[in-house]
């Protein structure tokens, strides 16, 4: 099967979109600023839209996406030797080498006594801990975002099991890893997010099946206004319960973190007609770099807004999105066009230049950047 022009334009534009929106998730905090205090009122309650509900659609969006690329050629034309050793290079090397550049970067930090309370200390952590702080063998790795490249790498290795079981029983298949998925507070150790893996499955299945992604292309009005509704009633629901929600608010937020990846395709459908949507889709490698680069970013930015003393919570949060992307953006220029072998080792051979216009486990209860 192969992938037209626009689909693959918006798969891009999506990427780029999610990826910045995870970035939400992650702007860090501390017990006197979390959301749940209500000192900022709608402000609190936005942060809680865009992180807590919005913008977990990305994570499972993105794997389903994965999915759906693994198998555009069809069972028959999927060389498992060769997949696997692509993926090392593009996907698990440069979780590795992100990860183990912050573990190091963290170790060094909090040997001078600098960052105590804004990363998990592998001074004091067991081997089991340890293992998990550098490759997510069982909670999030100390650059807590790359736990989706592990688990990708997971859903890769077991893709031709996967696409066996979609063949034959596609709907108990599905439906399993669904219910899998959904389950309040339950651990499946393969995968540190089960919706990853139902996500996954579902691409396959949409790329074997030879499903039209674009079919319900006409009603992306509706789709987003579904979306940005169930979004705010979710919201409204976790800041009223939170931070300790119950198993149904928690269902309906896995419930949503899934089906939302509906409305988000949607979204692309009309997106991709503007020219905005036509520079995010051409901005290449970046989202790659964004994704990798954006959470020891944050912790820094939260180490030196500590410092300021300054107590407004708002200006951090918004403040450190406008300084942010800017930085990552030239950073990723920079490092591409200076260091371009180091570049593409980093990017997982993601080379391709993105377009200059595009872009004018454990948390120590002191710092609790929200986990994915």
């Amino acid at each position: 099967m192969n992938v037209d022009a626009n689909v693959s334009s918006r798969i891009n534009l999506m990427r780029i979109v999610l990826i910045s929106g995870i970035v939400f998730v992650h702007i860090p905090f501390d017990p006197a600023n979390t959301p749940f205090n209500g000192n900022y009122g709608f402000f609190d309650w936005l942060r809680v839209f865009l992180s807590e509900a919005l913008f977990r659609v990305g994570v499972p969006c993105l794997s389903a996406i994965s999915g759906y690329l693994l198998f555009r050629g069809g069972t028959e034309g999927f060389n498992y030797g060769k997949t696997v050793r692509t993926k090392a290079q593009t996907v698990f090397l440069p979780f590795l080498i992100w990860n183990t550049a912050f573990f190091v970067a963290a170790l060094a930090m909090l040997s001078v006594g600098i960052g105590d309370g804004y990363v998990v200390s592998p001074w004091t952590a067991s081997v089991r801990d340890l293992l998990s702080q550098l490759f997510a063998a069982e909670e999030f790795p100390t650059n807590i975002p790359l736990y989706f490249l592990r688990d990708l790498f997971v859903c890769v290795l077991l893709s031709p099991l996967l696409a066996w079981l979609i063949r034959r029983v596609p709907l108990l298949t599905l439906s399993t890893l669904l219910l899998l998925a959904l389950i309040p507070e339950m651990s499946l150790y393969i995968v540190i997010k089960r919706s990853i893996l139902f996500s996954f499955a579902f691409g396959i299945y949409a790329s074997l099946y030879k499903i039209d992604i674009k079919a319900l292309d006409r009603f992306a009005p509706l789709g987003v206004a579904a979306l940005l509704a169930a979004s705010a009633l979710l919201a409204t629901a976790i800041y009223m319960t939170g931070p300790s929600m119950p198993d149904w608010v928690e269902l309906c937020r896995n419930a949503l973190a899934i089906g939302g990846a509906a409305g988000f395709w949607m979204l692309s459908a009309p997106l991709i007609k503007t020219s905005l949507g036509q520079r995010l889709s051409k901005t290449g490698s970046l989202s790659f770099w964004i994704f990798c680069a954006h959470y020891p970013l944050l912790v820094l930015f939260f180490m030196i807004w500590e410092k300021t003393g300054i107590g407004f919570y708002p200006l951090f949060f918004c403040g450190s999105l406008l300084v942010l992307f800017p930085v990552l953006a030239l950073s990723n220029n920079f490092v591409r066009n200076n260091a371009p072998r180091l570049y593409a080792v980093l990017t997982g051979g993601r080379t391709k230049k993105s377009s200059q216009s595009a872009f004018r486990r454990k948390v120590p209860a002191e710092f609790a950047p929200q986990q994915r």
